[in-house]
């Protein structure tokens, strides 16, 4: 209940931010995927292979269902196969936005 409750909570804070804070940059996310996700993920078509069975960013940005906002929560949620980031909101937006254009 209580996890329900900061899924909820977290969710919100995502799709509750004003507009032009909101403004999403793929091209920001792409950079910090890079940094961030490029030692497990393939986040990028000219990225050879990576060292973790992760899945690539390319198929994570096809799954069905799998919009930006829940990609962005996704990655502000701890997740025990990955480190913490301590990412912010912007910040798991716009890697967010970087997958899902991955997936086209």
């Amino acid at each position: 209940m209580i996890r329900n409750s900061a899924i909820l909570l977290s969710l919100v804070a995502v799709m509750g931010l004003p507009h032009s804070a909101s403004a999403v940059d793929a091209a920001q996310g792409g950079v910090l995927a890079k940094r961030w996700c490029a030692a497990c993920h393939v986040v990028s078509a000219d990225q050879a292979s990576a060292g973790g069975q992760a899945a690539p960013f390319s198929t994570i940005g096809k799954m069905a269902g799998l919009d930006t906002a829940r990609l962005a929560l996704f990655l502000l949620l701890p997740h025990p196969k990955m480190p913490d980031m301590s990412l912010s909101r912007a910040e798991a937006a716009d890697i967010a936005a970087y997958i899902h254009s991955q997936g086209r």
